[in-house]
């Protein structure tokens, strides 16, 4: 029977994965489990990986050239996730170890979120409910109604498209900006990011991460909003200047943000940006609900299946090169 380690404290092991996705993985391959509170290091995985075939690898565990190096029986390495920065891809492809990534399970969920900043930056119920729990008055504010707005999405991936239809139907206005992507229905505009920067009330980050997109938004771009806009980063922290956003928003230069991701350990919103007063955010759960979790593990469990029959896996991102094979 084939080994496999899942990286997985048990605090992630209950939110990203899941009883059905773990108890149908014991029926393919012997688990062997990380019970400790704090993620595996490099040693760590090294350690009680030894004589494992695949290993599914939490977001906060590492995968670097080392683990290749060191366990030669290692078949494949698997993330529950799209995102396998945490995996050393160049290092496991010239090892022959084949690496694989997960759907996109969890879109519904992070347009859900989106919306709800939407509604929290027009209406202020994060401002007013503190102020409640504090034992004060909250201070009453006209809000902004959404339908009439005008939307700006950053990028037209697979959560954009789902998230456009939506805002549209709320009868918002939607542009959009992507120079590799083709907007072909006609209730959005496309438009070059700077015309969007300078229209939207609502500019959306949901860009790619890469080289490409680092510091995507800087003090040029922050420059280029209106002063009544709201920034949302529902990307990756890495795409945002976080010193040049935390100034505009300190001078009021726009009318505030919202963040589920940043440039804090694990993805999480950086704490200096998310104390400050008009800056509604929260710890990377954009992903964390239990259908977006169980899509993802349960693709998991299809790779399994897939590599103890022999066969190549979905989701595999260098399978040419996968000469590690059981």
């Amino acid at each position: 029977m084939k080994k496999l380690l899942l990286t997985h404290a048990p605090l992630a092991r209950r939110q990203y994965y899941g009883t059905r996705a773990l108890t149908r993985l014991q029926e393919l391959v012997e688990v062997v489990l990380h019970e400790g509170e704090a993620p595996l290091d490099p040693q760590g995985v090294i350690g009680r990986a030894h004589g494992v075939d695949f290993i599914v690898a939490d977001r906060a565990t590492a995968i670097p050239a080392l683990v290749f190096e060191s366990l030669p029986g290692l078949h494949a390495v698997m993330r529950s996730a799209i995102d396998i920065r945490n995996i050393d891809v160049a290092a496991a492809t010239k090892a022959g170890v084949l690496v694989t990534q997960a759907d996109a399970g969890f879109v519904a969920s992070v347009v859900e979120l989106t919306l709800g900043f939407l509604v929290d930056l027009s209406r202020g119920i994060t401002r007013a409910a503190t102020a409640y729990h504090e034992g004060a008055k909250p201070e009453i504010r006209v809000g902004r109604q959404l339908g009439g707005s005008t939307a700006g999405l950053i990028g037209y991936g697979r959560i954009s498209r789902a998230l456009a239809p939506v805002l549209a139907q709320l009868g918002m206005t939607v542009l959009v900006s992507d120079p590799y992507a083709q907007v072909d229905d006609p209730r959005y505009v496309k438009l070059p990011m700077e015309d969007l920067l300078a229209k939207a009330d609502y500019v959306i980050c949901l860009a790619i991460a890469n080289e490409e997109t680092e510091n995507l938004f800087d003090a040029a771009a922050f420059a280029r909003m209106k002063p009544d806009a709201f920034f949302i980063n529902m990307s990756r922290g890495n795409l945002v200047d976080e010193g040049a956003l935390a100034e505009v928003l300190r001078e009021n230069r726009i009318a505030g943000a919202a963040m589920d991701v940043g440039r804090a350990p694990d993805q999480m919103p950086s704490p200096e940006l998310a104390r400050l007063p008009n800056v509604i955010a929260t710890p990377h759960i954009g992903g964390l609900t239990p259908p977006a979790s169980e899509s993802q593990a349960m693709d998991t469990v299809r790779q399994v299946e897939a590599l103890v029959k022999g066969e190549a896996p979905p989701g595999a991102v260098n399978l040419v090169s996968w000469t590690r094979r059981g």
